[in-house]
């Protein structure tokens, strides 16, 4: 089946009681048993629910993995996938990576005993020299967050596998759609929902893909246990949106490119971040990996300043100052005092986010008016 194909039916079917061709929302919280543990499936609704069974089924189709795991958000996926650890074991992150990673991991759960060591990782050598006989896990982002940076995902498949280590990729910018990171020897994939895949910021929803029954068990035990599931209505916008990701990613992808080229070859503008370049650092990496560049682009201008960069960040009128991304409509946000406020200072200026670095989210408007609207608030 054909990716396009696959997004609009994989994991679901007409519902057999009303032939409702998209899944119902079922809002309950409990299910009625004919006898004390006799029932059809269902006991209660942390436990399990139609609705979110699924889009669970409909995640792992189009990762390629065999079970889903979905969660109130991308924060609670990552918290859920941590606990698969123990008190002194080590994880290698990538150092250019989304605030709220950064800090779940150095302010929640360094202080039950896991210890994390963040390198980059444009070189996937690197990894091997980091990892000591307490590594049980590397996390990785790529295209990386807010610089864009590329991982070789394969490469870094190799060196878990040699070293049996489990490898974790959030694959939450590129999306199913471009990037498949199991296909190439990844264990856990993460996911923020809320961002490509829900696609209308309307949904705040998180979700972990394996391809491993023992893994998976372990992930559905803890999202039982501690219970950081999704309600219904979430994972229906959810499911909703996978059916147009493949529509809406090809326009991402298209207008993408046409910004980056814009702001490559604007007087105004200094450094352009954006894995389509073929100068990008690991551009060869990205095509062999990916199915195109996205619609993430980060750029800083000539004049280095906040106050420059701040004019730009307050003049957009279709590039909406906020947080997130992945949406229909275009974002422009500031990672500094934003999305990576949470990271100090000097670890951000030490891994390359400049104070004046603007993140754009390239949504599916028409990029002429895109454009437009760069070109007025750079001047």
């Amino acid at each position: 089946m054909k990716l396009g194909t696959k997004l609009i039916h994989a994991g679901v079917a007409p519902d057999p009681s009303t032939g409702a061709i998209m899944t119902p929302i079922f809002q309950t919280s409990t299910y009625v048993q004919s006898a004390p543990g006799q029932h059809k499936g269902y006991e209660y609704a942390r436990t399990q629910n139609p609705t979110r069974d699924a889009l669970q089924n409909a995640l792992a189709a189009i990762e390629n993995g065999t079970h889903g795991i979905c969660f109130g958000s991308g924060l609670a996926a990552t918290d859920a996938v941590l606990k698969l650890l123990n008190p002194g074991d080590e994880i290698i992150a990538t150092n250019d990576l989304y605030g709220g990673t950064y800090r779940i991991f150095t302010k929640v759960f360094a202080k039950y005993g896991l210890n994390f060591t963040f390198i980059p990782m444009q070189d996937a050598r690197n990894i091997e020299a980091h990892i000591t006989p307490k590594t049980k896990m590397i996390w990785i982002e790529t295209p990386t967050n807010p610089l864009l940076n590329i991982i070789d995902i394969q490469a870094a498949a190799q060196i878990a596998r040699k070293n049996e280590v489990l490898l974790a990729v959030d694959n939450t910018f590129a999306s199913p759609y471009l990037q498949n990171p199991l296909d190439l020897g990844a264990d856990i994939v993460v996911h923020s929902a809320t961002k490509y895949l829900g696609g209308h910021s309307d949904v705040v929803h998180g979700a972990v893909i394996v391809k491993n029954e023992a893994l998976a068990q372990q992930l559905y035990f803890i999202q039982n246990s501690t219970g950081g599931v999704p309600g219904p209505q979430d994972c229906f916008l959810v499911l909703r949106g996978i059916k147009t990701l493949h529509v809406r990613m090809q326009r991402h992808c298209e207008n993408g490119a046409v910004i980056a080229n814009y702001l490559r070859n604007h007087p105004k503008v200094d450094k352009v971040y954006w894995a389509g370049f073929p100068d990008h650092p690991n551009h060869d990496i990205a095509k062999a990996q990916m199915r195109g560049f996205g619609g993430m682009i980060s750029f800083t201008l000539k004049d280095d300043s906040l106050e420059s960069a701040n004019r730009v960040l307050s003049n957009t009128h279709l590039f909406s100052l906020a947080e997130s991304l992945g949406g229909v409509e275009s974002l422009i946000g500031h990672p500094a005092t934003m999305t990576h406020a949470s990271i100090p200072r000097e670890e951000r200026i030490k891994n390359g986010l400049a104070d004046s670095l603007i993140r754009l989210s390239v949504g599916i408007e028409d990029a002429d008016d895109l454009v437009e609207d760069l070109k007025k608030a750079i001047g």
